[in-house]
């Protein structure tokens, strides 16, 4: 059975839905968000990455950011660049990027199933970025950012939302990077209709936004400690999430570059990948298979194969490419024993192409590797089974943006 309820967002007038949705919070630097938001009051970014309204440098962790983004907040309020729903809804937002579609539905999951492992999730997180947004979460009172979710698809489900999404949209923009938004708001009698059949679902997973989810179930469950009439239908139980049919998701590979060889020159760097891996030159750097690898050195591409034998096929975690590269490859050949803290080693979300790996390589980095994407039906896997991925496994796109809906801790 899977938790969720419709709520009353705060959320943009129409005619400003464009100038105030943003980014992600974890995807774009403090200059970045600077930059992005420079004469544009009513971006989000004032609210999710408020120290851009501090002076450089500031401290992500100091008490004047989170007081910042408290008042922006509720200034975007005053001002009616926010609007409260009037009562509790469910919204579906599509979004569009080239060719592919997908929609999800707005909603508030729970905080206990989250605790109890039925929302489950395949990634660690980082105590510091963790913190960071539960103190965020609780001085907004409200849940910036919405949890990017997946599910087994059902076509009862698939039908209510077609069903929705012919309907017309509240919003309907296009953000700078191309990629189209929708929303719309789901009737009473749909919403009761969706709630019903997303309890027949039996698990939620977390596709993208572990920290956000981590962070937001603590906030609920630090709330209800300290709360001695705790009933557990209070708001700060649930937190914001889009949840999608694992089959309209679309996962990207996640590269790698690598500072140096390791001490090796390049033949006796390549002598040493042969011993685990078929190697041959090749002139298309994007891997075609799972257990095949590109790997850019020496301005030339070369097409990597795990050999048979070198990895446990049965095992879900190390059967992924990321571990059977870090296991044949990095860790044995290059030393680079935890990819999470050594900084020899960096991370390029496949959005930016295999032509970022090549420039990198050319500012000084010695060696990359693009990698074929992880599946979905390999990531439930990993989840169901109680494990986590290797670091950096998943890349998401497109990415939810911020500010569409805002869901508060006080209000349903």
């Amino acid at each position: 059975m899977s938790d969720v309820r419709p709520f009353r967002a705060l959320r943009p007038q129409p005619d400003l839905a464009a100038r105030v949705a943003a980014p992600p919070y974890d995807v774009i630097n403090s200059e970045e968000a600077r930059e992005m938001a420079r004469g544009n009051e009513v971006s989000f970014l004032h609210v999710n990455k408020p120290e851009i309204d501090l002076p450089a440098g500031t401290r992500l962790d100091d008490d004047r950011v989170y007081a910042k983004g408290v008042a922006n907040l509720r200034r975007f309020i005053a001002e009616g660049v926010f609007v409260r729903e009037a009562e509790p809804r469910f919204y579906v937002y599509q979004q569009r990027m080239g060719a592919h579609v997908q929609a999800g539905i707005v909603c508030a999951a729970s905080c206990q199933e989250y605790a109890d492992g039925l929302i489950k999730r395949h990634e660690f997180t980082r105590k510091d970025k963790e913190d960071d947004r539960t103190r965020h979460t609780h001085e907004l009172n409200a849940n910036a950012g919405p949890v990017f979710l997946t599910y087994r698809k059902r076509a009862e489900i698939d039908a209510i939302v077609d069903g929705i999404r012919k309907g017309q949209p509240l919003y309907d923009l296009v953000t700078d990077d191309g990629i189209g938004h929708t929303v719309w708001v789901v009737s009473p009698g749909e919403t009761a209709a969706l709630r019903q059949a997303i309890r027949a679902v039996p698990s939620l997973y977390v596709a993208d936004g572990h920290h956000r989810a981590a962070s937001a179930a603590r906030v609920g469950l630090e709330r209800r400690a300290g709360n001695p009439r705790h009933r557990g239908d209070e708001p700060y139980n649930y937190f914001l999430a889009v949840i999608f049919p694992h089959d309209q998701l679309r996962i990207m590979d996640y590269n790698r570059v690598v500072k140096d060889l390791g001490g090796l020159a390049q033949e006796a760097f390549l002598a040493k990948v042969r011993e685990k891996f078929a190697v041959a030159g090749t002139g298309e750097p994007r891997p075609d298979a799972a257990h095949r690898f590109g790997m850019f050195l020496g301005a030339q591409w070369h097409r990597l194969e795990a050999k048979p034998g070198t990895f446990p096929a049965g095992d879900p975690v190390r059967s992924l490419d990321a571990a059977i590269l870090q296991e044949n490859l990095l860790a044995p050949v290059l030393g680079i024993v935890d990819p999470r803290t050594d900084a020899r080693i960096d991370f390029v979300g496949g959005i930016r192409g295999t032509a970022e790996l090549e420039r990198r390589v050319a500012q000084g980095w010695a060696v990359a590797f693009a990698l074929f994407p992880t599946s979905l039906d390999q990531l439930m896997a990993v989840a169901d089974a109680g494990l986590v991925m290797p670091p950096k496994s998943t890349w998401f796109e497109p990415k939810l943006r911020s500010g569409l809906l805002v869901r508060t801790l006080d209000t349903w």
